[in-house]
């Protein structure tokens, strides 16, 4: 009986799904999302928005950041699974293992993509006309490792179009004070992706893939992480001052000064053994901190109400 309850197609479903969620790395949607909900505070605070109209336009951008990031990691997964399968530290992913099969991880993309359109769609036209673009930037990040050491700034890229999207979500056009943050994100993105590539040094030489650890070696890459970190903080005083936040916002700033400030102790050039502390869990934890500080500052002010 019980043989026969663990074979049920819905049962088969559910594990896919769980192991799908569990290769994309589902919970580390938080790295930007926090960003892009600032930029939709931002933007109701500059709209002045009923509470009914905050919550659904908040509601479907955390939808199309979900959808878009999914979409994403799904499709990065499936271009990548014979590299990730010759590699020691990706070989147990679950393309390369069997554990998944190309075709549920593409009807998985699928889903994805339209659970992004579909939000987009709900948000307003000009955000559906921009999803395709949007998309063709998540999605073409993952061919670019193999012709250029610039990933890194096109994964920042992808990751950091977020909070000017939201912005466009809440209002329907661009400010250009906000590109101020999704810059910051860019920045602060392809530097915490440098120092996760460093593992991969000798395999990418092996394999004749571009990075930066490759081109400059390990000690210059993470010289470069942190001079694109620096970069981050000057962007997010430049938005402080264009949104004339007050002194909670500055707060916010210097906890992500002192979180990215501990991430670099972390990595040394001859002792990787911590990049996973560093690329997880201080990253994670940067969005979370800096939205709840630059929100309380924003709900203090009265500029949400």
């Amino acid at each position: 009986m019980y043989a026969i309850q663990t074979t049920r197609p819905s049962g088969k479903f559910w594990r896919k799904l769980r192991l799908t969620l569990e290769m994309i790395k589902f919970e580390h949607s938080v790295f930007a999302l926090p960003f892009a909900l600032v930029a939709s505070l931002l933007a109701v605070s500059h709209e002045r928005l009923g509470t009914a109209a905050i919550a659904g336009k908040l509601f479907w951008i955390i939808v199309a950041m979900v959808g878009a990031r999914s979409a994403a990691m799904t499709f990065n997964r499936i271009v990548d699974a014979g590299i990730d399968a010759r590699n020691p530290r990706t070989r147990l992913r679950q393309l390369p293992t069997g554990a998944l099969t190309p075709r549920f991880a593409w009807g998985f993309l699928l889903a994805a993509v339209g659970v992004f359109l579909l939000a987009a769609a709900m948000l307003n036209p000009l955000c559906l006309k921009l999803a395709p673009v949007a998309l063709a930037i998540v999605l073409l990040y993952s061919f670019t490792k193999r012709f250029t050491s610039l990933s890194h700034l096109v994964l920042g890229f992808a990751l950091g179009i977020a909070p000017a999207a939201a912005w466009i979500a809440v209002t329907g056009s661009l400010d250009t004070r906000i590109v101020w943050l999704s810059t910051a994100v860019t920045l602060w993105t392809a530097g915490f992706d440098i120092i996760y590539a460093c593992q991969d040094y000798e395999f990418d030489g092996q394999e004749g893939l571009f990075s930066v650890p490759r081109r400059v070696g390990i000690a210059g890459a993470l010289q470069v992480s942190r001079l694109l970190h620096a970069a981050m903080i000057a962007c997010l005083v430049m938005l402080h001052e264009r949104f004339a936040i007050g002194w909670t916002g500055w707060a916010g700033i210097a906890v992500v000064t002192g979180l990215l400030v501990y991430e670099h102790t972390l990595v040394r050039a001859n002792d990787l053994s911590r990049v996973n502390a560093a690329f997880f869990t201080v990253n994670g934890w940067v969005g979370v901190l800096f939205s709840l500080f630059w929100a309380t500052d924003l709900w203090w002010s009265g500029r949400l109400g």
